[in-house]
């Protein structure tokens, strides 16, 4: 099977005009590889749960709550994926009446708003991670350590601050 060719000035079908090519670098790789097997996780969960409850009237006690902290892993495993990817929603109804120099002038500051927005986030995050490891917040059933949750959380964002200062736009 062979793949069409492109022209220079077309954006391959694979990836969204104005972002760098990163969907083959390793952190990225490893990033979509973890929230795979979140999700493959949450299936597992959900199924255990089902078969249990309807075939063997034995739910899985704490599958409400691991699904919940799947979940929130998951949101913030992916965050800097969706980062990268330019996957976040962004509402542009005047943009194209302004010159490309100024498009890219709201684009850049639009970026650094979202990267002070996401290091704040961090900040907040890592506070509440390390209250939670002094304190030794659990859940309540499972009794899983909330703090981890909190640092990755914190990670994700700070990693998707990043990508926001140094994402490229199209030239």
């Amino acid at each position: 099977m062979t793949t069409p060719a492109h022209n220079a000035d077309e954006t391959p079908p694979d990836r969204i005009p104005g972002r760098v090519p990163h969907k083959n670098a390793t952190w990225y790789r490893v990033m979509a590889g973890i929230a795979a097997l979140l999700i493959l996780l949450m299936i597992g969960v959900t199924c255990l749960d089902v078969v249990g409850r309807y075939l063997f009237n034995r739910p899985f006690g704490g599958a409400y709550e691991l699904t919940q902290v799947l979940l929130a892993a998951l949101v913030f495993v992916a965050l800097p994926l969706t980062t990268a990817d330019g996957g976040h929603v962004e509402v542009d109804l005047a943009l194209h009446l302004f010159p490309r120099g100024v498009q890219r002038l709201m684009g850049r500051l639009a970026g650094v708003i979202s990267a002070v927005a996401l290091a704040y986030f961090t900040w907040r995050l890592a506070i509440i991670g390390l209250d939670q490891w002094h304190e030794g917040t659990r859940t309540s059933s499972l009794a899983l350590p909330l703090a981890p949750l909190a640092f990755l959380a914190a990670a994700s964002c700070a990693l998707s601050a990043i990508i926001m200062l140094f994402r490229q736009e199209a030239p």
